[in-house]
């Protein structure tokens, strides 16, 4: 016997189901996969460009049962359809499904990569990785997080010289799609330096700092963080520096100095992490006379 089935039925394709628990009942909308998280992550800013069927939820998509009224209000406290679709949007259980989840992990891995190639260099010859070897030694990383051995605690060498555990060293554990590229990438270049799957630093940034010559000569009253390429992290003539001296010690390497009518410039290079250090030492030591200026995010070679 062949069954017919209903005519005036549609199936959703290329859908994601936001679906929400409240008051005993639950609550569905239709929105386009893409688009959930662009709407999530603030990419996304009109909700018609995310909802499949505006205005309308669902107590079950799947047998197309719509909520009513009455139980929308209830659960939502009073909110009106649109409110409580909106609610919903931003709060409830997404899952994408097994194409599009896959689709959706390919896009952020290559995002994260491609970011992260973009800020690490070699620390000798400061010329940058293919996105290619960033991924390889990142995979290295996850499959030593995966497959890690018991045993003895192996020291390695802390920044200062110190031994660390491994234990203690950031973990990668590979990307997921429910978070940002951005944050994602950054803790990859933080496991990268920590564990040294390939040789790798983050890349200089090129600074010039502006500063009134008259204030120059002024004794710091907060000790400034050395760069990382000294060795005065413990030097107990840090906080008596000069406010010169102590802009300098940002500095990794500096590139040039010159005085520009009753102006000192000074252009070089620091680590990313130095930038707001010295935004705040130039803030609270300059009197408002000094400044800095970004003119390269991340300076690194190209192979020819």
């Amino acid at each position: 016997m062949v069954i017919n089935q209903p005519s005036n039925q549609k199936k959703l394709t290329n859908t994601a189901i936001v679906r929400m628990r409240r008051d005993k009942k639950t609550f569905e909308i239709v929105c386009y996969p893409n688009k959930v998280k662009d709407w999530r992550l603030g990419i996304e800013k009109n909700a018609d460009n995310v909802l499949q069927k505006e205005g309308v939820i669902f107590a079950h998509v799947g047998k197309g049962e719509f909520a009513s009224q009455k139980d929308i209000s209830k659960a939502f406290d009073g909110k009106t359809p649109a409110e409580a679709i909106m609610f919903i949007l931003d709060k409830g259980d997404f899952q994408l499904g097994g194409k599009e989840r896959q689709a959706d992990q390919e896009r952020t891995r290559h995002e994260v990569i491609d970011i992260v190639a973009g800020q690490m260099v070699d620390p000798k010859t400061k010329r940058i990785y293919t996105p290619g070897m960033i991924e390889k030694a990142l995979d290295q990383l996850n499959s030593n997080t995966a497959h890690k051995k018991a045993g003895k605690k192996q020291p390695v060498p802390g920044h200062n010289g110190t031994e660390i555990e491994k234990d203690n060293l950031p973990k990668w554990r590979g990307v997921i799609s429910n978070k940002p590229a951005k944050s994602q990438a950054l803790w990859a270049m933080k496991c990268l330096i920590a564990h040294q799957p390939i040789p790798v630093m983050r890349a200089r940034m090129k600074l010039k700092v502006t500063c009134a010559t008259s204030v120059l000569k002024y004794t710091a009253k907060i000790a400034a963080k050395p760069s990382e390429a000294t060795d005065a992290t413990n030097d107990p003539e840090t906080a008596r520096k000069t406010v010169k001296e102590a802009i300098l010690s940002f500095f990794e390497k500096s590139e040039s100095e010159e005085l520009v009518g009753d102006e000192w410039e000074l252009v070089g290079f620091v680590v990313p992490g130095n930038l707001k250090d010295i935004n705040e030492f130039l803030g609270s030591q300059t009197k408002g006379r000094g400044r800095v200026e970004i003119l390269e995010a991340a300076v690194m070679h190209e192979d020819d």
